[in-house]
């Protein structure tokens, strides 16, 4: 299925779960859609923090079609949406059109997603994709660079590997530098702040068996963890997990 198609499901409410895995080679991205008052200093913190926020797009003023997914609408092309308020998630939903205001910037951030496929194109499986779970994703200690209102803590994703596959899950990854790229951390979950492996902070608990380790990765969910102390009067966002699919295959964000 083509990624116009998926959309098409997407838009039409028949697929709301998560995307991971369900796009092949085409790029997937996290989004943040803000009042204009808030897009420069938006912008900033992510060229503060390229890895956790690599911006792939921004869409002007009231604009909704990506130039990177034609025939799309950001408005309807994603399975759910989270809607902030004053930093408070105040409801998550399927269509953002009727929230939509004229002075909305809308960026698409690159998604580990898209690495996804390349690992698992390397032979080696992916434990939450097997178990049609998504994946998890936790809080950190580890402070980014603040810019205007934008400040706090980092979010990373994790991915559980078998120990002998971690240089080369480390090496695919790499090739993906407006994706994350390479991980973050690898083991020990405490040394970044996660005291419950169990109890993800966004999407599925994946176990972690005796001959595995968690591997880590900066996370686009970072602005939702942020906003929660910036507080913008309004801010959307993607439900972790649901992200939103371009025509751009994958190779060509490969460094």
């Amino acid at each position: 299925m083509n990624a116009d198609n998926i959309r098409k499901r997407i838009r039409s409410g028949e697929h709301q779960g998560t995307t991971s895995g369900l796009s092949g080679d085409k790029v997937q991205a996290n989004l943040v859609i803000l009042p204009r008052k808030y897009a420069f200093d938006f912008l900033l913190f992510a060229l503060r923090n390229k890895k956790a926020v690599p911006i792939i797009e921004v869409l002007e003023d009231g604009q909704y079609e990506s130039r990177y997914a034609k025939d799309s609408d950001i408005r309807t092309d994603i399975p759910k949406y989270n809607i902030y308020r004053y930093g408070e998630l105040i409801e998550t939903v399927d269509d953002v059109t009727s929230y939509w205001q004229d002075d909305f910037v809308t960026f698409l951030i690159g998604c580990s997603f898209t690495f996804e496929q390349a690992i698992l194109d390397g032979g080696i499986d992916i434990k939450h994709i097997k178990e049609k779970k998504n994946v998890a994703m936790y809080k950190t200690n580890i402070d980014a660079e603040s810019a205007g209102a934008f400040h706090g803590q980092a979010v990373v994703s994790m991915r559980p590997f078998k120990k002998d596959d971690v240089d080369k899950v480390k090496e695919i990854t790499g090739r993906f530098p407006d994706m994350h790229g390479a991980p973050v951390h690898v083991g020990t979950p405490g040394d970044i702040g996660i005291a419950n492996m169990s109890q993800p902070d966004y999407g599925d608990a994946i176990a972690i068996e005796e001959d595995e380790v968690p591997v880590f990765w900066a996370c686009g969910v970072t602005p939702q963890n942020v906003a929660l102390n910036a507080k913008p009067d309004v801010m959307i966002t993607h439900l972790p997990g649901h992200m939103f699919i371009t025509d751009i295959n994958n190779d060509e964000f490969k460094d």
